[in-house]
């Protein structure tokens, strides 16, 4: 057993000093004051003053350490992706297939199936993102692989085994009754990539869908007499939105009016990360086309954003510098809230006794310095994205 000590930790209550964090095994034992009769057996860890938050879960991870999950949808990507993106605090995700052919779903799906058998820590489940999307907001997907969904799909991805699935779609392009049996058979439905009035998102929404993939971006706006998927979006006190805090995406006055619409809990980070992340390279090709990151941003040739070079550790800053958002609270928006989405409420997201040992600890400069997945702990020195 373990004893972290001497840190500030995230409670239900905020960040609190003055507690011994008890793990056993892959799970935490209990959070107890820090005093040597609680202590027994566990071998002490001081943490030296730094965050004990837990692990980041991030819903959107398109690629790490210089691989592409559509490129090669198998269970050594994974393990890869998966290995990039723990050294910024990320222990858990859905890695994301941008829209594709059934077949290469089918592999991905199969993948991560796979992934989670094998207990490889840190897939959670997959998001389908497309491509059952509209070409009028495509942004970097191909429109070529865009299509209706069918029963074939349905079956393909309520199967069992393979997580947690989360599924992007246009709900214009998707009948409200599909939307329903989505729901039913267990997938998590979010708007992305649509170009839906808000009527439409409203209907879709009525029929449970339940959350909004990258806000703002790809989706019709908000506007004074067409509220558009954004407007749908911000008025509804029950869905959940995903937003991308790298200063490139969307205009931090944007975020902060979304964050102040928004119910507490109900506004999550993501990254939409590509393969530069935890990588050595700064291009990397999607679909055939090179996307290069340069300055925080990654684009095509002709300047389209193409998901982003950004890890959680830097969107929790972000979070807290641009947007004036409480650490607590970023840091929720990076674990609590993400687990939340997923159902995952009762065993990843907080630390509290039963609770799986996924846990990140931060320097002064929110920097992650240690990592625990399923209670094993990696050392990091002081991490940083080349784009922070």
């Amino acid at each position: 057993m373990q004893a972290l000590l001497n840190a500030r930790v995230l409670t239900e209550r905020g960040l609190e000093t003055g507690l011994a964090v008890r793990l056993q095994g892959d799970t935490v034992l209990d959070v107890v004051r820090a005093e040597p009769s609680a202590l027994g057996n566990c071998e002490p860890i001081d943490l030296g003053g730094q965050v004990l938050a837990p692990g980041f879960i991030d819903l959107q991870v398109n690629g790490g350490g210089d691989v592409l999950f559509n490129d090669a949808p198998n269970v050594a990507t994974l393990r890869r992706i998966t290995n990039a993106h723990r050294r910024f605090g990320t222990t858990g995700m859905l890695p994301t297939l941008i829209s594709s052919e059934r077949e290469v779903l089918r592999a991905a799906i199969g993948a991560v199936r796979e992934t989670i058998a094998a207990k490889i820590a840190g897939v959670l489940g997959i998001h389908i993102e497309g491509p059952f999307i509209a070409a009028a907001r495509k942004g970097v997907h191909d429109p070529r692989m865009f299509r209706g969904i069918d029963a074939t799909d349905i079956e393909l991805m309520a199967a069992p085994g393979h997580g947690r699935t989360l599924v992007t779609l246009a709900p214009e392009r998707v009948e409200p009754t599909l939307v329903a049996q989505l729901c039913q058979r267990g997938i998590i439905v979010a708007a992305g990539h649509t170009d839906a009035s808000y009527e439409i998102t409203r209907t879709a929404l009525d029929a449970g869908m339940s959350g909004f993939t990258h806000l703002f971006n790809a989706m019709s706006p908000l506007q004074g007499r067409a509220p558009g998927v954004v407007g749908a979006a911000l008025e509804d006190r029950s869905c959940w939105c995903g937003v991308i805090v790298d200063g490139q995406h969307v205009h931090p006055a944007a975020l902060r009016v979304a964050l102040a619409a928004k119910p507490r809990g109900k506004v999550v980070l993501v990254t939409d990360a590509m393969p530069p992340v935890g990588g050595g390279r700064v291009d990397f090709q999607l679909d055939g086309r090179v996307i290069t990151c340069r300055d925080g941003r990654c684009t095509t040739a002709d300047g389209v954003l193409a998901g982003s070079c950004l890890d959680m550790a830097t969107a929790v800053r972000n979070t807290v510098r641009l947007l004036a958002v409480p650490l607590d609270e970023a840091l929720r928006m990076a674990s609590t809230y993400p687990a939340n989405v997923l159902g995952l409420e009762r065993s990843h997201g907080r630390i509290a006794a039963g609770y799986r040992a996924d846990l990140v600890a931060l320097d002064a400069a929110l920097r992650v310095r240690s990592v625990w997945c399923g209670g094993i702990r990696e050392l990091h020195a002081t991490t940083q994205s080349r784009i922070d």
